[in-house]
Protein backbone atom coordinates (compact mmCIF):
# COMPACT_ATOMS: atom_id res chain seq x y z
CA UNK A 1 0.00 0.00 0.00
CA UNK A 2 0.97 3.66 -0.67
CA UNK A 3 0.91 5.60 2.01
CA UNK A 4 0.64 9.52 1.81
CA UNK A 5 2.43 11.85 4.04
CA UNK A 6 0.34 14.89 5.49
CA UNK A 7 1.81 17.66 7.37
CA UNK A 8 -1.04 19.43 9.30
CA UNK A 9 -0.10 23.35 10.01
CA UNK A 10 -2.34 25.08 12.10
CA UNK A 11 -1.65 26.88 15.53
CA UNK A 12 -5.21 26.04 16.73
CA UNK A 13 -4.21 23.18 18.49
CA UNK A 14 -6.79 21.64 19.22
CA UNK A 15 -7.99 21.93 15.35
CA UNK A 16 -4.70 20.76 14.45
CA UNK A 17 -4.74 17.78 17.04
CA UNK A 18 -8.36 16.95 15.97
CA UNK A 19 -7.85 17.06 12.17
CA UNK A 20 -4.29 14.83 12.60
CA UNK A 21 -5.88 12.29 14.88
CA UNK A 22 -9.04 11.69 12.23
CA UNK A 23 -6.21 11.83 9.37
CA UNK A 24 -3.92 8.80 11.31
CA UNK A 25 -7.19 6.95 11.26
CA UNK A 26 -6.94 6.29 7.69
CA UNK A 27 -5.10 3.24 6.77
CA UNK A 28 -3.26 4.64 3.97
CA UNK A 29 -2.31 7.78 5.46
CA UNK A 30 0.78 8.92 7.72
CA UNK A 31 0.32 12.43 9.83
CA UNK A 32 2.60 14.96 11.33
CA UNK A 33 1.82 18.15 12.55
CA UNK A 34 3.52 21.89 12.92
CA UNK A 35 2.32 24.72 15.09
CA UNK A 36 3.49 27.44 12.94
CA UNK A 37 5.29 28.27 9.65
CA UNK A 38 9.08 27.98 11.26
CA UNK A 39 8.37 24.74 12.50
CA UNK A 40 6.77 23.66 9.56
CA UNK A 41 9.70 24.32 7.12
CA UNK A 42 12.21 22.69 9.78
CA UNK A 43 9.56 19.66 9.79
CA UNK A 44 9.59 19.52 5.77
CA UNK A 45 13.21 19.76 5.68
CA UNK A 46 14.38 17.61 8.08
CA UNK A 47 11.66 15.06 6.29
CA UNK A 48 13.41 15.40 3.18
CA UNK A 49 17.15 15.27 4.79
CA UNK A 50 16.14 11.81 5.69
CA UNK A 51 14.22 10.52 2.79
CA UNK A 52 10.91 10.86 4.17
CA UNK A 53 9.21 13.73 2.07
CA UNK A 54 5.85 14.77 2.55
CA UNK A 55 3.15 14.77 0.13
CA UNK A 56 0.64 17.11 1.31
CA UNK A 57 0.75 20.28 3.34
CA UNK A 58 -2.66 21.47 4.80
CA UNK A 59 -2.07 24.91 5.94
CA UNK A 60 -4.41 26.97 7.66
CA UNK A 61 -5.17 30.64 6.18
CA UNK A 62 -4.60 32.15 8.86
CA UNK A 63 -1.54 31.27 10.36
CA UNK A 64 -0.24 33.03 12.97
CA UNK A 65 2.00 32.25 16.32
CA UNK A 66 1.90 29.32 18.76
CA UNK A 67 -0.96 28.95 21.31
CA UNK A 68 0.47 26.91 24.42
CA UNK A 69 -1.86 23.38 25.37
CA UNK A 70 -1.93 19.82 26.21
CA UNK A 71 0.38 17.25 24.72
CA UNK A 72 -1.14 16.04 21.77
CA UNK A 73 -2.36 12.69 20.60
CA UNK A 74 -0.18 13.49 17.26
CA UNK A 75 2.98 15.56 18.42
CA UNK A 76 2.63 19.04 17.25
CA UNK A 77 6.01 20.45 16.48
CA UNK A 78 6.69 23.65 17.85
CA UNK A 79 8.89 26.74 16.95
CA UNK A 80 11.78 28.52 18.72
CA UNK A 81 11.39 31.36 16.75
CA UNK A 82 9.90 34.98 17.20
CA UNK A 83 9.24 35.27 13.59
CA UNK A 84 6.21 34.25 12.12
CA UNK A 85 4.97 32.90 8.67
CA UNK A 86 1.68 33.12 7.11
CA UNK A 87 -0.02 30.69 5.54
CA UNK A 88 -0.18 32.31 1.94
CA UNK A 89 3.78 32.78 2.56
CA UNK A 90 3.76 28.91 3.92
CA UNK A 91 2.42 28.46 0.92
CA UNK A 92 5.06 30.43 -1.98
CA UNK A 93 7.95 28.79 0.54
CA UNK A 94 6.99 25.57 -0.15
CA UNK A 95 6.50 26.12 -3.62
CA UNK A 96 9.95 27.59 -4.35
CA UNK A 97 11.86 24.53 -1.73
CA UNK A 98 10.04 21.60 -2.56
CA UNK A 99 7.87 21.77 -5.77
CA UNK A 100 6.66 18.32 -5.52
CA UNK A 101 5.08 19.19 -2.14
CA UNK A 102 1.09 19.60 -2.73
CA UNK A 103 0.24 22.46 -0.42
CA UNK A 104 -4.15 22.84 0.22
CA UNK A 105 -5.36 26.22 2.18
CA UNK A 106 -7.48 25.39 5.10
CA UNK A 107 -10.28 28.65 5.66
CA UNK A 108 -12.63 29.61 8.18
CA UNK A 109 -14.56 31.54 5.63
CA UNK A 110 -14.64 31.30 1.32
CA UNK A 111 -12.80 34.58 0.51
CA UNK A 112 -11.87 35.02 -3.61
CA UNK A 113 -8.67 37.41 -3.51
CA UNK A 114 -7.17 34.97 -0.42
CA UNK A 115 -7.83 31.76 -2.80
CA UNK A 116 -6.73 33.48 -5.54
CA UNK A 117 -3.18 34.29 -3.30
CA UNK A 118 -3.20 31.25 -2.56
CA UNK A 119 -3.61 29.36 -6.31
CA UNK A 120 -0.84 31.94 -7.37
CA UNK A 121 1.59 31.27 -4.33
CA UNK A 122 0.96 27.62 -5.23
CA UNK A 123 -1.34 26.34 -3.47
CA UNK A 124 -3.28 23.02 -4.94
CA UNK A 125 -6.79 23.95 -3.28
CA UNK A 126 -8.40 25.98 -0.57
CA UNK A 127 -11.09 24.07 1.56
CA UNK A 128 -13.16 25.17 4.45
CA UNK A 129 -12.28 23.89 7.82
CA UNK A 130 -15.88 22.57 8.28
CA UNK A 131 -15.83 20.66 5.59
CA UNK A 132 -16.32 16.58 6.11
CA UNK A 133 -13.42 14.27 6.40
CA UNK A 134 -14.43 12.54 3.42
CA UNK A 135 -14.17 15.71 1.63
CA UNK A 136 -10.86 16.31 2.89
CA UNK A 137 -9.56 13.12 1.62
CA UNK A 138 -11.07 13.13 -1.76
CA UNK A 139 -8.91 16.79 -2.16
CA UNK A 140 -5.85 15.06 -0.76
CA UNK A 141 -5.73 12.17 -3.11
CA UNK A 142 -7.00 14.73 -5.82
CA UNK A 143 -4.02 17.53 -5.47
CA UNK A 144 -1.34 14.59 -5.93
CA UNK A 145 -2.95 13.68 -9.38
CA UNK A 146 -2.18 17.74 -10.16
CA UNK A 147 -5.87 18.13 -9.67
CA UNK A 148 -6.57 21.75 -7.92
CA UNK A 149 -9.98 21.94 -5.82
CA UNK A 150 -11.71 24.90 -5.39
CA UNK A 151 -15.40 25.25 -3.94
CA UNK A 152 -17.97 25.47 -6.58
CA UNK A 153 -19.20 28.95 -4.61
CA UNK A 154 -15.58 30.50 -5.14
CA UNK A 155 -14.96 29.96 -8.84
CA UNK A 156 -16.22 33.15 -10.18
CA UNK A 157 -14.65 34.95 -8.29
CA UNK A 158 -11.52 33.48 -7.82
CA UNK A 159 -11.51 33.90 -11.98
CA UNK A 160 -12.14 37.18 -11.71
CA UNK A 161 -9.83 37.77 -9.09
CA UNK A 162 -6.88 35.52 -11.16
CA UNK A 163 -8.06 37.67 -14.73
CA UNK A 164 -7.71 41.32 -12.42
CA UNK A 165 -4.19 40.30 -11.11
CA UNK A 166 -3.25 39.11 -14.73
CA UNK A 167 -4.48 43.06 -16.01
CA UNK A 168 -2.56 44.91 -13.31
CA UNK A 169 0.53 42.27 -13.46
CA UNK A 170 0.66 42.84 -18.04
CA UNK A 171 0.71 46.61 -17.21
CA UNK A 172 3.22 46.85 -14.88
CA UNK A 173 5.46 44.51 -16.78
CA UNK A 174 4.78 46.75 -20.16
CA UNK A 175 5.63 49.85 -17.67
CA UNK A 176 8.77 48.63 -16.62
CA UNK A 177 10.10 47.37 -19.81
CA UNK A 178 9.87 51.25 -20.88
CA UNK A 179 12.97 52.07 -18.34
CA UNK A 180 16.63 51.59 -19.79
CA UNK A 181 18.67 48.32 -17.95
CA UNK A 182 20.52 51.39 -15.59
CA UNK A 183 17.02 52.30 -15.13
CA UNK A 184 16.06 48.63 -13.99
CA UNK A 185 19.11 48.03 -12.34
CA UNK A 186 18.21 50.96 -9.63
CA UNK A 187 14.62 49.71 -9.59
CA UNK A 188 15.90 45.99 -8.35
CA UNK A 189 17.75 48.22 -5.55
CA UNK A 190 14.99 50.07 -4.86
CA UNK A 191 12.94 46.93 -4.25
CA UNK A 192 16.08 45.66 -2.17
CA UNK A 193 15.42 48.33 0.23
CA UNK A 194 18.47 50.37 -0.64
CA UNK A 195 18.51 54.23 0.06
CA UNK A 196 20.13 56.65 -1.83
CA UNK A 197 23.45 56.65 -1.01
CA UNK A 198 23.80 52.76 -0.47
CA UNK A 199 22.12 52.55 -4.37
CA UNK A 200 24.90 54.62 -5.52
CA UNK A 201 27.90 52.86 -3.23
CA UNK A 202 26.67 49.66 -5.00
CA UNK A 203 26.30 51.03 -8.76
CA UNK A 204 29.58 53.13 -8.09
CA UNK A 205 27.38 56.16 -9.18
CA UNK A 206 27.24 59.43 -7.75
CA UNK A 207 23.84 60.11 -5.50
CA UNK A 208 23.11 62.90 -7.50
CA UNK A 209 23.04 60.28 -10.92
CA UNK A 210 21.14 57.81 -8.45
CA UNK A 211 18.49 60.59 -7.79
CA UNK A 212 17.80 61.27 -11.25
CA UNK A 213 17.61 57.49 -11.72
CA UNK A 214 14.87 57.43 -9.02
CA UNK A 215 13.03 60.20 -10.32
CA UNK A 216 12.66 58.69 -13.94
CA UNK A 217 11.48 55.39 -12.83
CA UNK A 218 9.26 57.04 -10.74
CA UNK A 219 8.11 59.43 -13.48
CA UNK A 220 8.22 56.12 -16.46
CA UNK A 221 6.10 53.85 -13.72
CA UNK A 222 3.64 56.81 -12.98
CA UNK A 223 4.03 56.58 -9.36
CA UNK A 224 4.63 59.28 -6.88
CA UNK A 225 6.74 57.03 -4.67
CA UNK A 226 9.43 54.70 -3.86
CA UNK A 227 7.09 52.26 -2.17
CA UNK A 228 4.52 52.49 -5.13
CA UNK A 229 7.44 51.73 -7.37
CA UNK A 230 8.22 48.70 -5.38
CA UNK A 231 4.69 47.59 -5.24
CA UNK A 232 4.22 47.82 -8.96
CA UNK A 233 7.58 46.35 -9.87
CA UNK A 234 6.54 43.26 -7.19
CA UNK A 235 3.59 42.99 -9.32
CA UNK A 236 5.65 42.94 -12.88
CA UNK A 237 8.01 39.82 -11.43
CA UNK A 238 10.65 42.13 -10.21
CA UNK A 239 12.58 40.85 -7.61
CA UNK A 240 15.39 42.81 -4.82
CA UNK A 241 18.41 43.12 -6.47
CA UNK A 242 21.01 40.33 -4.99
CA UNK A 243 23.27 42.35 -2.22
CA UNK A 244 25.60 38.97 -1.82
CA UNK A 245 26.58 39.18 -5.24
CA UNK A 246 26.23 40.59 -8.50
CA UNK A 247 22.91 41.76 -10.44
CA UNK A 248 21.82 38.73 -12.37
CA UNK A 249 19.98 39.15 -15.76
CA UNK A 250 17.74 36.42 -17.40
CA UNK A 251 17.15 36.18 -20.52
CA UNK A 252 17.90 39.96 -21.50
CA UNK A 253 16.54 41.48 -19.13
CA UNK A 254 16.90 41.99 -15.42
CA UNK A 255 15.80 39.22 -13.14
Amino acid sequence: MVRIRVLVVDDHRIFAESLAAALAAEPDVDVSAAGSGPAALRCLERAAAEGRRFDVLLVDADLGGNLPGMRPAVPVQESNEDGLVDGISLVAGVRSGQPSVRTVVLAEKDDPRRAALALQAGASGWVAKDCSLSRLLTVIRGVLRDETHLPPALLTGVLRELTAARKHRTESERLVESLTPREREVLRCMVAGLGRKAVAERLFLSPHTVRTHMQNVLGKLGVHSTLAAVALARRAGVGPVDLTGDVVERGGQLA
